[in-house]
């Protein structure tokens, strides 16, 4: 069961790991696809609705992210980033949230510095080894792709 405070206003995302198991198919002509899990993007929208700041920090670009900001009005959605914990920081300064108002979701090494932004540091079942002893990290119960996303948003909203 994650642990999540009512003081926590602003959640932010990685994408591939998160919403989607990992996975990229690829047809004949080398065009990627990914599945994402509906019940995430319901919790899109369910954390939306409930009054909370929603972001996306990829380290791959993909015209999926433009989803986000089309069928929600996401402003924050951020592709082929390298350092995401400079972008999360200049976030959090940008909307003035502290290291206690903030919550992250990632699942691997890159994520590591956007961890160390914050006070709620979540990662899916199936996150790499190494994110998962990171200190202060709770798991999910659920994988990455597979309603991780969606379980932290019911988590936080019915906490």
């Amino acid at each position: 069961m994650l642990e999540l405070s009512k003081d926590i206003k602003f959640v932010v995302s990685d994408f591939d790991g998160v919403f989607t198991d990992g996975s990229v198919f690829l047809d004949e002509n080398l065009k990627q696809f990914k599945k994402i899990n509906f019940s995430d993007i319901m919790g899109v929208s369910r954390l939306l609705k409930a009054g909370y700041k929603f972001a996306i920090i990829s380290g791959e670009t993909s015209n999926i992210l433009n989803y986000f900001k089309e069928k929600f009005g996401v402003e924050d959605i951020y592709g082929g980033i390298r350092q995401k914990g400079i972008v999360l920081s200049e976030l959090m300064e940008k909307y003035n949230y502290s290291y206690d108002e903030v919550l992250y979701m990632g699942d691997d090494i890159n994520d590591i510095a956007a961890f160390d932004c914050v006070k709620f540091k979540i990662a899916p079942k199936n996150a790499n080894p190494i994110v998962k002893i990171k200190e202060g990290i709770q798991i999910t119960e659920k994988s990455g792709g597979d309603g991780a996303f969606r379980e932290v948003v019911d988590t936080l909203i019915n906490s």
